[in-house]
């Protein structure tokens, strides 16, 4: 499967799986209220730490964000369409678009420029119509999936899934939901070499987009 998808975006299988890993660690939890995402700030250029104050979450609108690993400048690129696309959304109808609706078009965004964005994201909100939490990953060929409890990307993404399968539980507060994702990223710092320094977080509830640190 993996060759497969390498032909397809006219790549090695080696580069492929560099990009999947990508250098980064993103994480999002479902809790009681909503929803706890987080990341950390180190972006690397092969062996080389670029900078230790990379951005990779990103508040889309008022009850959705969405964190970045892969190609830094397609992120980018991807994460200020859907902000615009998001208020566009917002001023024609009159109210916030639901995390669904993000995840649809970032799917979108992905599936149409398979041949050019190397992304994967993790998009998260609470949903006022469904009056819950919601988590969606992101591939760069653009498949869409609605996780029920926790995700994580990028090269740390296993030894965080690793803390997050010990110790997530339904029902957990957001204080709880919090300090779980702090410990499953420092996990990550701890272990994988392409993630480190501080830890960006969020909670979103139905009282909106709260950035935490």
């Amino acid at each position: 499967m993996m060759e497969n998808i390498a032909k397809k975006l006219n790549l090695d299988k080696n580069s492929l799986e560099k990009i999947i890993k990508s250098s980064t660690t993103t994480v999002g939890i479902i809790v009681k209220d909503g929803i706890v995402v987080g990341t950390e700030s180190q972006a690397t250029a092969g062996y080389t730490v670029a900078t230790k104050q990379a951005q990779k979450l990103f508040k889309i609108n008022d009850y959705t964000c969405a964190t970045i690993s892969g190609g830094v400048a397609d992120c980018q690129y991807i994460v200020n369409q859907l902000t615009a696309l998001s208020k566009l959304k917002e001023v024609e109808e009159e109210k916030v678009p639901e995390p669904k609706h993000i995840a649809s078009v970032t799917r979108n965004i992905l599936f149409s420029g398979r041949s050019y964005y190397l992304a994967m994201m993790i998009i998260g909100g609470y949903s006022v119509k469904e009056k819950k939490g919601k988590l969606y990953g992101v591939d760069l060929l653009g498949t869409l999936y609605e996780e029920e409890n926790f995700i994580a990307f990028g090269s740390g993404g296993p030894f965080s899934l690793g803390v997050l399968e010990a110790d997530w539980k339904p029902g957990m507060t957001s204080n709880v939901g919090i300090e779980l994702v702090k410990t499953a990223i420092s996990s990550s710092r701890e272990r994988d070499a392409a993630s480190g320094f501080k830890i960006q977080l969020c909670i979103i509830t139905k009282d909106g987009y709260k950035q935490i640190q």
